[in-house]
């Protein structure tokens, strides 16, 4: 059972979690053979506050 799981700064649309899904699912089906009942997909929403670039946190630096 491939489970992937995907870190990204909050402020993504519902629609845009589905497209990821999606397509991760998609491309590990496709490079490891697996059924996609089996692809387990796992987004992190993580808060701008909480994620560090350069010394800075993403909301500092406008992202």
């Amino acid at each position: 059972m491939p489970f992937a799981q995907i870190y990204m700064l909050e402020g993504r649309t519902e629609e845009q979690k589905r497209a990821v899904i999606e397509k991760v699912s998609q491309a590990l089906h496709e490079a490891v053979g697996a059924p996609k009942e089996t692809i387990r997909v796992w987004i992190h929403d993580v808060p701008k506050t909480n994620w560090g670039i350069a010394g800075k946190t993403a909301k500092d630096l406008g992202r």
